[in-house]
């Protein structure tokens, strides 16, 4: 494999980064929906959601992924 394919094949992978620019709070749903191309608005009612139903586990996720995701360049 040459040098310029991985660069290629490298590129168009897709990397879970926290948002700058579409967050509430840490950018981690604003993420999240542009890696798997849905809106962010949907994931947040959605945590919301296990975070009610769910004794707070939406939360949890939520400030693990806070720590866990590197903000986007």
């Amino acid at each position: 494999m040459t040098n310029d394919v991985l660069t290629e094949a490298t590129d168009k992978v897709k990397k879970l980064r926290r948002s700058r620019n579409d967050k509430m709070v840490a950018g981690v749903c604003g993420g999240v929906a542009k890696l798997i191309g849905v809106d962010a608005a949907l994931l947040r009612i959605l945590l919301v959601a296990a975070t009610l139903f769910g004794f707070g586990a939406g939360a949890v996720f939520y400030i693990a992924a806070w720590f866990i995701m590197p903000e986007e360049d």
